[in-house]
Parts: C-alpha cells; sequence; structure tokens
C-alpha cells in the first residue's frame, strides 16, 4: 500500500516539499539547541516546562480523541463511522509521534531519554506516560494498517484486530489520565493539584481532537474523491458539541472553587492568567482570546443550524482549537509555574529557535500524517471504483 504515496497531483508534491522545508528549519535549530543546550530556550530553573510540553499536553490529547470514532464503531456497531475510523487512527498515530518528538527535544539532550528504560521506576508517572504513549501508538498502526489492507483485498479484517481495536479503546482514555497526573501530583503546584484534572483533560481533548478531524474530513473532500459522508461529520459535530459544553464547565468549576475558597495560593494563577500579576501579563491577551474563541464556539455548536451547516461547523471547530490550544497549551503551563511557590514571577515566553523547532515538529506530524491519508484515501479511491 506505499506505493499509492508515491503517485500524487502538483498540490500534493508541493504540500510535502513545504513542509519538508519547515521540518528541515525546525531540524538546524534542533542541532543548534542540541549544542548550545537548554539555555537558547526560554526556560529557566523555575518555569522548567514551556513551549515544548505545553504541545505535548495538547497532542496527546489529539491522539487520545481517535477513541471517538473507534468505539461508536467497534462498540456500538455504528457503522457510519466505518469510512472514517482509520482517519482517526492515523490522526492519533501523528498526534502520538509529535508528542514523543516534543519529548525528545525538551530533554535537551537525547540520552536523557534512555534513562526512563535503563533504570524503569514503577512510582514514576514519567515510566507510565511512556509505556502507555507507545504502546497505544503501536495498537494504532496494527489496528489502522490492518483494517485498511483488508479493506482493500475485499475480505473481513482477522479477529485479532478486533481485540485489539477493544484494548485501545480504555488505552485511549489512560495515555490523557496518566498525563493529567503527571501535573495533578505535583505537590507545592496549587494549579494543577485538582481531582478534576484528569477530566478537564478527556474533555478538552474530546473536543479538539474530533474538531481537528472534522476540518480534516473537509479537506479531504474537496481535494480528493473521497467523501468522508455528511452524516458523520454531522455526528461528529454533537460530539464536540457535548465535549466542549463540558469542557467550559469543568473549568467553570475550577473558577468558582478558587475564588468562592478565596485561597491566595490558588487565586493567583488565574489572576497572572486573567489580569497580570506584578506588572507580568504576557499571557493576559491570549487568555481573553482563548475566552472570546470558547464562547463563540459554544455560541455556533449548541445551536443546531449552524452545527449543521458545514460551513459554520467548520468556523466553530477552529475557535475549539484555538481556544483549547491556548488553555491546555501555554495557560495550563506556564500558569502552573507561574508565581513559584515563593511567590516570585519568572517571566517565560517561547525565543525563536524554541518556535522554530516546535514548527519543525508540527511539520514532521502533517508530513506523516499526509503520507497516511494519502494511503487511506486512495485505497478507499480504489475501492469505490
Amino acid at each position: 500500500m506505499l506505493e499509492t504515496a508515491l503517485k500524487g497531483k502538483q498540490g500534493y508534491w508541493s504540500w510535502l516539499i513545504f513542509l519538508l522545508a519547515l521540518m528541515g528549519i525546525g531540524f538546524g535549530c534542533y542541532l543548534y539547541q542540541y549544542h548550545e543546550g537548554l539555555r537558547i530556550t526560554g526556560m529557566s530553573r523555575d518555569v522548567s516546562w514551556g513551549f515544548y510540553i505545553a504541545q505535548f499536553t495538547y497532542l496527546v490529547g489529539v491522539a487520545a480523541s481517535g477513541v471517538m470514532v473507534v468505539l461508536p464503531y467497534y462498540i456500538h456497531d455504528y457503522k457510519a463511522f466505518g469510512r472514517i475510523t482509520v482517519l482517526g487512527e492515523f490522526l492519533a498515530i501523528a498526534a502520538v509521534i509529535m508528542c514523543l518528538l516534543f519529548i525528545f527535544v525538551d530533554l535537551g539532550n537525547p540520552v536523557r531519554i534512555m534513562n526512563v528504560i535503563m533504570f524503569p521506576s514503577p512510582t514514576s508517572i514519567l515510566f507510565w506516560d511512556m509505556i502507555v504513549l507507545n504502546v497505544y501508538l503501536l495498537l494504532n498502526v496494527f489496528v489502522g494498517w490492518n483494517v485498511l489492507s483488508a479493506e482493500r483485498k475485499g475480505i473481513p479484517y482477522q479477529k485479532w484486530v478486533k481485540v485489539l481495536a477493544y484494548i485501545s479503546i480504555p488505552w485511549a482514555f489512560s495515555i490523557h489520565t496518566v498525563t493529567a497526573f503527571l501535573y495533578a501530583g505535583l505537590p507545592g503546584r496549587h494549579f494543577w493539584m485538582t481531582a478534576i484534572m484528569a477530566a478537564r483533560f478527556l474533555s478538552s481533548a474530546f473536543c479538539s481532537g474530533p474538531a481537528l478531524l472534522i476540518l480534516i474530513c473537509l479537506i479531504v473532500r474537496k481535494v480528493s474523491k473521497f467523501d468522508p459522508g455528511k452524516e458523520q461529520i454531522r455526528t461528529l459535530g454533537g460530539i464536540v458539541a457535548y465535549a466542549m459544553v463540558i469542557n467550559v464547565f469543568f473549568y467553570l468549576l475550577e473558577i468558582f472553587t478558587v475564588f468562592y475558597s478565596q485561597i491566595p495560593g490558588h487565586m493567583v494563577h488565574f489572576e497572572f492568567l486573567f489580569v497580570g500579576v506584578d506588572g507580568y501579563g504576557k499571557l493576559v491577551p491570549w487568555m481573553w482570546t482563548a475566552t472570546g474563541f470558547a464562547v463563540l464556539s459554544l455560541i455556533l455548536l449548541i445551536v443546531p443550524a449552524t452545527r449543521r451547516n458545514e460551513d459554520t461547523l467548520a468556523v466553530a471547530c477552529a475557535s475549539v482549537i484555538v481556544a483549547t490550544w491556548i488553555d491546555k497549551g501555554l495557560g495550563l503551563v506556564i500558569g502552573g509555574f507561574t508565581p513559584n511557590p515563593f511567590e516570585r514571577v519568572t517571566p517565560y515566553w517561547p525565543t525563536t529557535p524554541e518556535i522554530l523547532i516546535t514548527l519543525g515538529i508540527w511539520a514532521t506530524g502533517f508530513f506523516i500524517l499526509t503520507i497516511l491519508y494519502k494511503i487511506a484515501v486512495s485505497i478507499k479511491e480504489e475501492v469505490a471504483a
């Protein structure tokens, strides 16, 4: 099936060349970071996780969201999702690979990643995060590839594939739950130490991931002869609507708890994000932008007429992605570190090399996703013909 990725129109090759150029720039900046160390980033002793881990946290959610098409298809026999299940699984593959790359560049010296393998510690959340991410990647590779291969041959997929698909469903919940525990299990970080952190992670994953999948399905329809289907997109739109409502509700629960209790150590992080503290407020416009997009997305998703219209649904999905990316990325990571436990503000902002390395990794993910989707769409077009 790989040979189908070697055939494409000019737009396909131009897109891949553009992504390769971004990957090259990002790799060059990474070599510079490898030589100079993490001092070229905006991170410090007080803000030891930055732009890289923000992307990692967001993309784990995108990867976990693949379960929102796998679960209805395999558990509830919702046959309509059979057309797009492989698209959700391939999106999860690209997202997990980007997650691993962001951890890789965040470590500074890549040899350090071997410490988790050579000296495993069952009491470490990082150890379990490594396991769940890599197993989830393999599950999606085996299930997606074998289902697509069987579809091309016109035969049912083997029974063991369905077993792996069943296993991937709770595993999808586990990858984002374990990632949430990385934050919620850190004492002294009041912004993260909340019992509903994992629930917030899952709710944001189940709106942002399907929202991205909807946009990709709309693009696939325009650039190929394969139509993911109106019913499928409409159903995904409903999933995004419910998940986004729950996501915003959970965030409001946090705000009520923090400000009704009037505990300074809890309030100061929200104040830093939304009004600024001690003159430091670079994230303030970003957080209010996220709030604006969240409100816009809720309006468009809750109203049935706008949710069922694919043009306004696309706007709603883009708004969901922007809102969750800002909140779950920059807001969650930087807001949790600032101010520090001694109530001092150490400003952080990603440097140019950080941004270019990040763009390079995103380009790598979209390069992999493009190849996988080219294979999947080509097979589906071939079967339909």
